[in-house]
């Protein structure tokens, strides 16, 4: 049995069903390494070292993303469980490279777990067409209902086991791994990162905005500034960008728009 008192188990469960449920929902964003991490490490009294492994884990996710049919790995089940193992292994910061070590093998685990719930999932599709058919808009509402909480289950069951590990176990597990594994899976972890921006790039990237980018990279070298420094410096840049558009848009020079705000008000001149 953990440390942790009956409350604080029963809040960690309720976390982990709410992130299971997010990572099909993607409305509240529960299932997000960030805001799962941070949340387990509020109600166990970890939050310092929750919001760094939420962050950790967040650079790492953030290219992850459910495209078509592809699923991508689970971020829900690795957030809560690194959390855990993180919480009850008692290392505070030092853990942080041995439990994204393990999450990122559980986030490609979780997929198996996802496709165990889809596969429950289906004859309820079915009990959803034949109460359609009925014109029971209720049941069909009580049926999605229990589809999504089956998803928060798959997580909530994994979580509520872990929790009954004695974290004498989860410690010593913890401290006996290899330097040459975690310093391995750090490693691993940090080009998982770059190809996770990369992603995002890809997907964001076009001529309007590649000065920005360029921007950011120019203004982070910069060390006397603060992350909340450079979050205002992007902020503003992008209301100057946004107010640039508009004038843009509704200039009366006679010039053609050729969808780059910036080259049309210069066009005007």
């Amino acid at each position: 049995m953990s440390d942790l008192n009956i409350i604080q188990i029963i809040l960690v469960v309720f976390v982990a069903f709410l992130a299971g449920m997010e990572g099909i929902l993607d409305e509240f964003q529960f299932h997000q390494p960030l805001v799962a991490c941070t949340l387990i490490g509020l109600v166990t009294g970890n939050l310092e070292v929750g919001i760094i492994l939420g962050g950790s884990l967040q650079m790492i996710a953030l290219g992850w993303a459910n495209i078509g049919a592809a699923v991508a790995p689970d971020a829900a089940l690795a957030s809560v469980a690194a959390a855990i193992i993180l919480v009850l292994g008692g290392q505070g910061e030092a853990g942080i490279p041995a439990a994204i070590a393990i999450a990122i093998p559980l986030a490609v685990a979780g997929l198996f777990l996802t496709m165990v719930v889809r596969t429950l999932a289906v004859p309820i599709v079915h009990m959803m067409d034949k109460a359609a058919e009925e014109g029971n808009f209720r049941k069909i509402e009580m049926l999605q209902v229990l589809a999504i909480c089956m998803q928060g289950v798959r997580i909530a069951i994994p979580a509520g086991a872990l929790l009954f590990i004695p974290a004498q176990t989860v410690q010593a597990a913890l401290e006996s791994m290899p330097a040459w594994l975690t310093d391995g899976m750090a490693i691993g972890g940090g080009m998982v990162v770059a190809v996770g921006y990369a992603l995002v790039i890809n997907m964001m990237a076009s001529k309007e905005v590649w000065p920005f980018f360029v921007l950011g990279f120019v203004i982070a070298a910069i060390s006397q500034l603060t992350l909340i420094a450079i979050g205002a410096l992007g902020v503003a840049l992008a209301l100057i960008y946004l107010n640039l558009s508009k004038m843009g848009g509704s200039s009366t020079g006679g010039g053609s728009s050729t969808g780059d705000p910036l080259g049309d008000i210069l066009n005007d001149y």
